[in-house]
């Protein structure tokens, strides 16, 4: 079955009432949110605070112990592997590969779920402008395995791109990045966005977060404390309640977009 169309504010991924356990350990407790079409969704918090594990739930790669998980409007167990490929592609925190694949390869790699479909006509258009939005185009012939870290982040962020699922779901994208490459990812976030996707993104750069994200969710100790646009729930007693860590939150002097900053000593 193929993707149906997608209008805006169209929820493409949903967790009511989310518990996951790994182990005998409860990591969400409770946990709601929607990903809808058109919006870059952050989800932040202290490390161990459930972020990953939920980005897993909604990929339907972790089993909810309690609750449900809803992709394309659907329970995830309704689906088959092959047409959750199709609707949602999902970026991990690390990406490895036991063969020297070249850099084309590997962003080809995407585009496996539309084999055999008419959309697989589209795959070398898909490949390069995947390459080209994540600035890997020059090293398409270089070993995957050579590759720095960063190198390697953006070559899986064009795989997932080349996907072209209407759900992306990425897992500390940025962690590994400079500056400039920072930037970047989250551009094409905004940009997925704009052209209706639905992104989905970890972050621990709450200043990339409040730039970038549409919505943000604060998780807490496996729970979401606060849901909305960043700059009505990053406050100062929030944000330093949740890290147990001083946070200033003011406006940028020049264009009045929310700031995050740890208050140190002088």
């Amino acid at each position: 079955m193929r993707p149906g169309p997608v209008a805006p504010g169209d929820v493409l991924a949903e967790a009511a009432d989310l518990h996951v356990r790994l182990g005998a350990r409860e990591v969400l407790s409770g946990v709601d949110v929607e990903a809808r079409a058109g919006e870059v969704l952050a989800l932040v918090g202290p490390n161990g605070a459930g972020k990953s594990t939920l980005l897993g739930a909604l990929a339907a790669d972790l089993p909810a112990a309690g609750g449900v998980v809803r992709v394309h409007g659907r329970p995830v167990s309704d689906w088959s592997a092959p047409e959750l490929a199709l609707r949602r592609a999902v970026l991990p925190q690390s990406a490895s590969l036991s063969f020297p694949f070249p850099v084309e390869d590997v962003v080809r790699m995407g585009r496996a779920p539309w084999a055999g479909r008419r959309e697989e006509e589209e795959d070398d258009a898909a490949v390069a402008s995947a390459m080209a939005a994540t600035e890997v185009t020059g090293f398409a012939a270089r070993p995957f395995s050579a590759l720095s870290g960063g190198e390697r982040a953006r070559v899986a962020l064009a795989r997932v791109l080349a996907q072209r699922a209407r759900l992306l779901l990425l897992d500390e994208p940025t962690a590994a990045l400079d500056l400039r490459h920072q930037e970047l990812v989250l551009r094409v976030c905004r940009e997925r966005a704009r052209e209706g996707d639905a992104v989905v993104v970890v972050l621990h750069d709450l200043g990339l977060a409040a730039a970038y994200a549409h919505r943000v969710v604060i998780l807490c100790a496996g729970r979401a404390v606060a849901d909305g646009a960043p700059a009505e729930v990053f406050t100062d007693r929030l944000l330093s309640d949740v890290y147990k860590q001083p946070v200033e939150v003011f406006p940028h002097p020049r264009t009045g977009a929310v700031m995050v900053a740890p208050v140190r000593g002088s």
